[in-house]
């Protein structure tokens, strides 16, 4: 998809000249699947945009363990460098799982346009205010939900993913193990053919 198009759509929806404006301050470039676009603990200040393909992100504790903590499935914007830094650094990682299609520009010029720009300054704040009820709705299921439960918000959530994402990472980003989900999946199954 073309980065104009996108800021135009629903649930963009920005008038053509902030379009244009914002369009023209985005690099778009080409990625590969399975390449490390941002990496946990290093310096990072730089906005994305995923116009084709899918990416996710993660965070891996001291001993290499790694959980799955979101998905972004083009087009899409990615959480915004002020929810995922802390001093400048990333606290998570984005990896490629297709290759992909991909805008970015630095945080600051972001802000520069959302200074000089109602509209601009209007989306940016939608996009941030969306991702910290998103956070805050994953955080509640993790903390209320059982197993079944979590996979049933899952699917309403995020209509289409499962297909779209390995089991493994949806395993990772609903707090149980893969087999657990299999499980769950196949309690699905065996209850509809009762």
């Amino acid at each position: 998809m073309e980065l104009s198009t996108f800021l135009t759509c629903p649930p963009n929806s920005l008038d053509e000249d902030a379009a244009k404006l914002l369009a023209s301050a985005w690099q778009v470039q080409h990625v590969t699947k399975e390449r490390n676009i941002v990496l946990q603990g290093v310096a990072n200040s730089m906005e994305t945009i995923v116009l084709e393909g899918r990416l996710t992100s993660s965070i891996s504790d001291p001993d290499g363990r790694t959980v799955c903590v979101g998905f972004y499935s083009g087009p899409c914007v990615v959480t915004p460098a002020v929810a995922r830094t802390r001093d400048g650094n990333s606290l998570v990682s984005l990896i490629a799982n297709t290759d992909a299609l991909i805008a970015q520009m630095e945080s600051s010029a972001l802000t520069e346009l959302m200074l000089n720009s109602e509209p601009i300054r209007e989306w940016a704040n939608e996009i941030l205010q969306h991702e910290l009820a998103r956070k805050a709705e994953r955080e509640w299921c993790l903390a209320a939900l059982g197993g079944a439960d979590r996979l049933a918000w899952f699917r309403k959530t995020h209509p289409h993913h499962e297909e779209l994402f390995s089991h493994s990472n949806i395993a990772s980003f609903l707090g149980v193990t893969p087999v657990t989900l299999s499980r769950l999946r196949g309690a699905e199954r065996n209850n509809a053919l009762n």
